[in-house]
């Protein structure tokens, strides 16, 4: 078991590690130039009504590098930093938003993988290897919130959403214990699933019907949750369900990548549109660098826009001083850009 690092406070006050973020490291990342042109040429309209979300004179920016697999993208507007996963290397990465530095917040993290915040503006974080969805309190103490449902170990929780009654919801596959990649090897104990921690600590199964449940987003009235199922057969797809409590019921698919690409994370603005982690999908061998990057679907699963990314975007989130800045967790990198819309969260 890897002990926490107590210095790694969800208020910033502390980074954990050295700042890798200088000119010098920066110079030694792949190959990033920034758009010239207005507009950014990577910002595809698919459909007229994707213009007005695109703000003219902003393109793609390369915020940090230097990760090995980046995931679960937090924004902490009162800190004005960023959190993101680097899951293989077992830490979280911080990103300044006024300074522009970029370091290490968290080391060891347990592969954490997906983070969110708590309605008190507290860290929460997916952790792989100890199987456990944790809170960072706002002295640096980790409670742990779940490890294990029905006297069984969860898997590996991987993504995750706070809705506004202060209840979270988590995706369960067994990605980080099917290797020793992102994890232990180990021997999945339960189905893979999705759950609901209640305030009280009561964990309540939501449904173990899909295979491979990954990133999930709750709809702007909180009446729909979004859940990508990354190991349906034959392609990708988003299903969309009514929210009655702890309970989901009428699932639609909404959105099927139809075997040109994997979905991953996702996140949705107020206009209830989803951005999704889109990316070279190898198992429908389906691995053009063109499919890498974000793809936007409206309400009824019509892709309307695309930003184009030098590698796979695999989590996103919405931040910044207006949470109009989309943060893109992507393969090795932290990538942002400023739109016309915010998040819905």
């Amino acid at each position: 078991m890897f002990s926490r690092n107590p210095a790694a406070r969800p208020d910033g006050s502390a980074s954990g590690g050295p700042d890798v973020g200088d000119a010098t490291t920066r110079d030694r990342w792949p190959d990033f130039k920034p758009s010239t042109r207005y507009p950014d040429p990577a910002v595809k309209i698919l459909d007229p009504s994707f213009a007005r979300y695109r703000l003219y004179s902003s393109s793609v920016e390369r915020l940090g590098g230097g990760m090995r697999w980046a995931e679960g993208p937090v924004c902490f507007p009162a800190g004005r930093y960023v959190l993101v996963s680097d899951v293989p290397n077992n830490r979280i990465m911080r990103y300044d938003e006024v300074t522009g530095a970029w370091g290490v917040f968290r080391q060891p993290s347990n592969f954490a993988n997906g983070n969110t915040r708590d309605r008190q503006g507290r860290l929460l974080t997916c952790e792989h290897l100890t199987r456990s969805v944790t809170r960072t309190e706002f002295d640096g103490k980790v409670t742990v919130l779940a490890d294990c449902f029905d006297g069984k170990r969860l898997n590996s929780p991987n993504d995750i959403v706070c809705k506004t009654d202060g209840s979270v919801w988590f995706t369960d596959p067994s990605f980080g214990i099917d290797g020793d990649w992102e994890g232990d090897r180990a021997t999945a104990e339960l189905p893979h699933s999705v759950y609901r921690w209640a305030p009280d600590g009561a964990l309540t199964l939501v449904t173990a019907a899909l295979a491979g449940p990954n990133g999930l987003a709750f709809s702007p009235d909180e009446k729909w949750l979004y859940i990508v199922e990354s190991r349906a057969v034959p392609s990708r797809v988003v299903w969309r369900y009514d929210v009655d409590g702890a309970k989901l019921s009428n699932k639609t698919r909404v959105v099927d990548a139809n075997g040109a690409g994997a979905l991953d994370g996702i996140c949705v603005d107020i206009d209830g549109n989803l951005w999704c982690g889109w990316g070279s999908d190898g198992r429908s061998g389906a691995c053009s660098a063109d499919l890498d990057g974000v793809m936007v679907f409206n309400p009824g699963g019509i892709p309307i826009g695309f930003i184009a990314l030098p590698e796979r975007c695999a989590n996103l989130t919405f931040g910044g001083a207006k949470n109009n800045r989309l943060y893109m967790a992507s393969s090795r990198s932290l990538y942002a850009m400023y739109v016309n819309t915010r998040g819905a969260t």
